[in-house]
């Protein structure tokens, strides 16, 4: 093996080494993302359910009757 073959060589396995380096980062922070994703739904789907049961508090006809008793 020549000198300039040597050269050659090691760049090569200097920027396969920075690739595969870079891809692994990308799916280790993809992978992060994803369960940051997934916990946000949760808790978005939590909160919709909640405003759902205060929606059906107000617009129960007794709570509307006590507000109105209320205001007399």
């Amino acid at each position: 093996m020549d000198l300039w073959t040597m050269i050659v060589l090691v760049v090569a396995l200097g920027c396969g080494a920075g690739v595969a380096e870079s891809y692994f980062k990308t799916q280790r922070s993809k992978k992060s993302q994803h369960a940051s994703d997934e916990a946000a739904n949760k808790e978005v789907a939590e909160l919709r359910q909640r405003i759902e049961v205060l929606e059906k508090i107000v617009t129960d006809s007794k709570y509307q009757l006590k507000r109105e008793l209320d205001q007399l």
